[in-house]
């Protein structure tokens, strides 16, 4: 079976929404077995809608629509649809009700015609009630097709997705069974890594399908299988991951949706009673960011300087300024000097330090832009590196951080 998911609205077209939406939807939809044929994005413009929507309807089981469906005038996406269904727009009553309530407890103003007309909905829709906003979502049905309407407002549209759509599906259809597993590896290019696994690779079987996703420095494995029988699938699934994983050891981390480096340096940390610091400049904070995002990152991790300036380096991090003169800010000695000094000043036990010209230009040293330096401090010693990782700002920022985690959790487990 398969899937279109239509989103509407200028803001995307023009660049100033992402479309995370048609991420989430398409990855809900897969969990339940049914594939996205086609992702679409159009115009707040009623021709344009409705061309999308037939060439959905010929493509796809089921439509997902997202966007348009707020009050103000912009928002054609209702009167549009029914017009394809050659249909009239009523008042649900239970939408009404919840638009009354959202005013009542929350809003406390008002209630104005154009939120009124927002429990207007094609009569041969049925209504899914939106509880954290007043647009409803809309499900419909033309030539055993599915449309599905829903507000633009991300959680909003989650919501819907989980608690109305998705059960609505599993109840109408049988569906396949889709199952991916995602395997993340740091440290291995993607062309050396597919050398290495050549031989595992030509012995899956025909239904398991192998993805390579390289980004800055990691490579992620996608393990696909879809079929009809949901124990055969996944025991097939964990049958290959058993025989990869001896050939990938040395480089791999966890599993996608299950954990992330950051995450794996956590549970580490904690199960040694360890505890971390960081010492950024190039990097900016981003070591510390994403260290943060993992819940309970408080109990290893003790907080980090991000000494952006030369100066900072020197009056807070207490870096020797002949030290700093003598081999310059960007160079292995001043990345080792970050990483003992952070580790003394926070009393931890790891301690991770970059210093890098991320460009465009050259700032406080001639080094060339993309050079990052990075060091390790462990309970024993200290290490550093230096990298070269080109000329895009963002890039090197990011394959800096990807590489610091992936040395720093190589160092903890030696430990």
């Amino acid at each position: 079976m398969n899937a279109e998911i239509i989103t509407i609205g200028d803001e995307i077209l023009i660049g100033q929404i992402i479309d995370s939406n048609s991420a989430f939807i398409a990855k809900q939809l897969n969990k339940i077995g049914i594939s996205v044929y086609q992702i679409t994005s159009v115009q707040d413009d009623k021709t344009h809608i409705l061309k999308a929507l037939k060439e959905a309807e010929h493509n796809a089981d089921v439509i997902i629509i997202t966007g348009g469906l707020g009050p103000t005038k912009d928002d054609i996406t209702k009167t549009t649809i029914a017009q394809y269904f050659n249909d009239t727009l009523v008042i649900d009553t239970a939408v009404l009700d919840n638009i009354k309530r959202i005013w009542r407890d929350y809003i406390k103003q008002p209630l104005s015609q154009v939120n009124i007309d927002q429990a207007l909905i094609p009569s041969k829709a049925t209504a899914l009630m939106n509880e954290f906003g007043s647009a409803p979502g809309m499900w419909l049905e033309k030539n055993n097709k599915v449309f599905v309407s829903l507000p633009g407002v991300p959680f909003e549209m989650k919501a819907l997705i989980t608690q109305h759509v998705l059960p609505k599906l599993r109840a109408q259809f049988k569906l396949p069974f889709i199952s991916h597993k995602t395997i993340l590896t740091y440290g291995l290019g993607e062309s050396m890594l597919a050398e290495r696994i050549e031989d595992w690779e030509d012995h899956l079987p025909a239904f398991v399908k192998l993805a390579y996703l390289p980004n800055l420095g990691r490579v992620r494995l996608r393990l696909s299988a879809k079929g009809n029988n949901k124990e055969v699938i996944e025991n097939e699934i964990e049958k290959q991951i058993q025989l990869l994983l001896p050939q990938i050891q040395d480089i791999f981390v966890g599993f996608e949706d299950e954990t992330t480096i950051e995450a794996s340096i956590g549970k580490v940390l904690t199960e040694k009673q360890s505890t971390l610091s960081t010492a950024e400049s190039c990097t900016g904070g981003a070591l510390a960011e994403r260290i943060t995002s993992v819940p309970g990152a408080s109990v290893y991790f003790k907080g980090s300087i991000v000494s952006y300036a030369t100066q900072t380096k020197i009056e807070v991090l207490k870096i020797n300024e002949h030290l700093i003169k003598q081999h310059s800010v960007v160079s292995e000695e001043v990345a080792k000097a970050m990483a003992l000094n952070v580790k003394a000043l926070l009393k931890t036990d790891y301690a991770v330090a970059t210093t890098g010209n991320a460009g465009p230009t050259k700032g406080d040293s001639d080094v060339d832009v993309g050079t990052v330096c990075i060091a390790i401090a462990t309970p024993k010693e200290v290490m550093t590196w230096k990298f070269t990782f080109g000329k895009h700002r963002k890039r090197v920022i990011n394959k800096a951080v990807n590489k610091a985690f992936e040395l720093l959790y190589k160092e903890i487990l030696k430990n």
